[in-house]
């Protein structure tokens, strides 16, 4: 090779690795995922309408656009809470809609009772109970029977009925739906009394603490994940949504001394007739004022 090709090829390959090098540092280079390469976390666009009992929201406010996108994120990439809600409400929607529309209330507010409990008949540290999360003395308040023995906070039925009462007495004193909603997290007094210290009458315009400041909003976000599941990735079959197993009824208007044995006298067992009367509290029923209760018995 004579000095010229030398020198050429020495140049080409300088050209080569030059290119080569300055495309190295210009080019974006991909992370390896720490994920499933199908596992993506998207940024979500807000429905442009989004709505409470009709009331809507002003989402082109932009702390309300905020809030309302965080409750959305939030119950949409909780993936297994999400599912389980889901399920869940296959179970105890038909029992608490009829009842809603029976004491005139707007179909919405079944989603509270799933923001306040999971539709579980969970005890809160505040000592709040039952789907509902009702207090001993609001829930006396109203009528329903709490003590060792019973406690009708745990009653899905007559639950309802309380949370139906509660929320059209909130709902005359503030004129609005979504108030009555936080009324029902921080109470009518406190709600009353920020608006009048605020000086302001929408719960859009008053500051609340947190828990109730988000309230209303996780009310929504629930409405809007459930009632279109597939549009935030829930994927599931019939089969997969849980049910409530056929029940009769008993009345009782006498002391039950053993409800365990109560209960196989009815063919079933003490855990299988709780899990249908949650609100029994222990193994038997005092009844000393002889009220007529109804008992549900699981039918095989």
């Amino acid at each position: 090779m004579n000095k010229n090709s030398r020198t050429f090829a020495l140049l080409s390959l300088l050209l080569l690795t030059f290119i080569f090098i300055n495309a190295i540092s210009t080019s974006k280079i991909k992370t390896p995922k720490n994920t499933s390469e199908k596992y993506e976390i998207k940024a979500l666009k807000l429905p442009p309408y989004l709505n409470l009992a009709g009331e809507r929201i002003p989402l082109e406010r932009a702390d309300i656009k905020e809030r309302m996108d965080r409750e959305l994120l939030v119950n949409t990439y909780w993936q297994s809470n999400g599912l389980l809600l889901i399920k869940r409400a296959h179970k105890y929607f038909p029992v608490i809609e009829p009842l809603l529309k029976k004491y005139g209330i707007p179909d919405d507010f079944k989603y509270l009772a799933v923001a306040e409990s999971g539709l579980q008949n969970n005890f809160s540290p505040a000592g709040a109970a039952g789907f509902w999360q009702f207090l001993k003395s609001s829930g006396r308040e109203y009528g329903l029977e709490i003590n060792k023995n019973v406690d009708e906070r745990y009653h899905i039925e007559k639950a309802t009925k309380v949370a139906a009462e509660y929320l059209i007495k909130s709902k005359k004193r503030f004129g609005s739906w979504t108030l009555a909603a936080a009324a029902y997290n921080a109470g009518n007094a406190r709600i009353s009394r920020s608006l009048k210290t605020q000086q302001v009458a929408s719960f859009y315009d008053v500051l609340l603490n947190a828990e109730t400041s988000r309230y209303v909003f996780r009310i929504v976000a629930l409405k809007e994940v459930l009632s279109n599941p597939e549009k935030y990735g829930f994927l599931y079959d019939q089969e997969d949504l849980y049910v409530h197993q056929e029940y009769r009824t008993v009345k009782v208007d006498t002391v039950i001394q053993n409800i365990a044995s109560f209960a196989k006298h009815f063919d079933t067992n003490y855990k299988e007739l709780k899990i249908h009367n949650p609100w029994l509290r222990q193994n038997k029923l005092n009844n000393k004022s002889r009220r007529m209760y109804e008992i549900k018995i699981p039918v095989k």
